[in-house]
């Protein structure tokens, strides 16, 4: 579905919505959802079924289904949101075939969603901020303008710029997406599909470690992967690639090679997509002189690291790794009126090596992997 729409349409939709037609966004599961769910399209037609991304569904389900809403960054992530123009576009939903009647109101991140049902805590509580994951985590490390950029290391990796508050959908770096902020402006985004999943299939697949603390344990152990690359496409590549049929690849394997020496190369391959995507971003002309990072792999000290040398610039660890939390907080004590500033601790990490060769090489190998005919 989303091939046939890159084909007919995907010039349009990338200036409407700043996104790359892709099955990653809402607007085609909906559509799917539509036509596979029996009688689903037929109520949606009659303007009796409501649809949308997971926080409306909360929202709904908080509310006593008082509130069908959602809030401007995760409208940017249906593909079916107007950037621009700042409202659900009737050709957006007509060429995905999504009646515009089902999508929910659509509000700033910081606003007054409603109220909880009394049944669920005894009492009314009001529900002032919604934000996607990456948005409110953009928010939560205080980024409000260009010039640094944010990575969440989870299952998979997102790096967020912010690209200020005019949403210049022609000039967006190849290979990356525009998306709404949680205080009204715009980011750029690249998202690496496979980042903590790839430790996760070291660990549980090839059983190289009982945990993913102890797989970073085991790169620590070696100062060097000598020479073995690991290509993390395991569902594909996601920014600048855009290549769903990219399949993962260990290479540089000899008769010497170590498990540690595959531990690290597993780390060495998300620091080198990251460093893609960054390469990306200061493209389109603004640097990044910083990169603030949270997420569960950040705890890896090695890891971290590894960034700062792949990247050659700082690395800023928050103490607190919620930071998604920490950025929907701040939202909502804004609506609030709430007044209190949150110190922060942090650590930096400052390059102590250089892995640029490295990185060329396994540049290289990704080329060779993506150049591989699909089965």
């Amino acid at each position: 579905m989303c091939e046939e729409l890159a084909q007919s349409h995907g010039p349009e939709i990338r200036d409407r919505t700043g996104l790359q037609p892709d099955a990653y966004f809402s607007g085609p599961k909906f559509a799917w959802l539509l036509d596979q769910v029996g009688g689903a399209r037929d109520l949606a037609e009659a303007g009796t079924l409501a649809c949308g991304t997971v926080d409306a569904w909360l929202l709904a389900n908080l509310t006593g289904g008082i509130s069908h809403a959602t809030d401007v960054t995760n409208a940017s992530r249906t593909m079916l949101w107007n950037l621009a123009e700042h409202r659900w576009d009737q050709q957006l939903c007509a060429w995905q075939q999504v009646p515009i009647s089902t999508l929910p109101e659509v509000r700033p991140s910081a606003s007054e969603f409603g109220f909880t049902d009394e049944s669920l805590f005894g009492e009314r509580l009001p529900i002032l901020a919604i934000a996607g994951d990456q948005q409110a985590a953009l928010f939560g490390h205080g980024i409000t303008r260009p010039g640094s950029a944010k990575c969440t290391y989870g299952t998979g990796a997102f790096l967020l710029s912010h690209a200020g508050d005019a949403p210049l959908t022609a000039s967006i770096p190849d290979g990356l997406i525009l998306t709404a902020t949680a205080d009204n402006g715009f980011a750029y985004e690249g998202g690496i599909f496979t980042a903590g999943s790839t430790i996760q299939w070291f660990r549980d697949e090839l059983q190289l470690a009982p945990s993913a603390p102890e797989i970073s344990k085991l790169a620590a152990t070696t100062d060097s992967s000598a020479g073995v690359m690991m290509i993390p496409a395991l569902a594909g590549l996601g920014s600048p690639h855009w290549d769903p049929d990219a399949r993962g690849a260990i290479l540089g394997i000899t008769r010497g090679t170590t498990p540690a020496q595959l531990a690290r190369a597993a780390l060495e391959s998300v620091a080198f997509r990251v460093r893609e995507i960054v390469e990306a971003m200061e493209s389109g002309g603004t640097p990044i002189d910083e990169l603030r990072v949270d997420g569960g792999m950040t705890s890896s000290d090695v890891l971290m690291q590894i960034q700062a040398n792949v990247l050659q610039r700082p690395i800023i660890r928050p103490a607190m790794q919620e930071t998604t939390a920490l950025g929907v907080a701040r939202l909502a004590m804004n609506v609030a009126g709430i007044k209190l500033e949150i110190e922060i601790n942090e650590r930096r990490f400052e390059p102590n090596a250089d892995l640029h060769s490295e990185f060329e090489r396994w540049s290289a190998a990704r080329r060779a992997v993506q150049s591989i005919p699909p089965r």
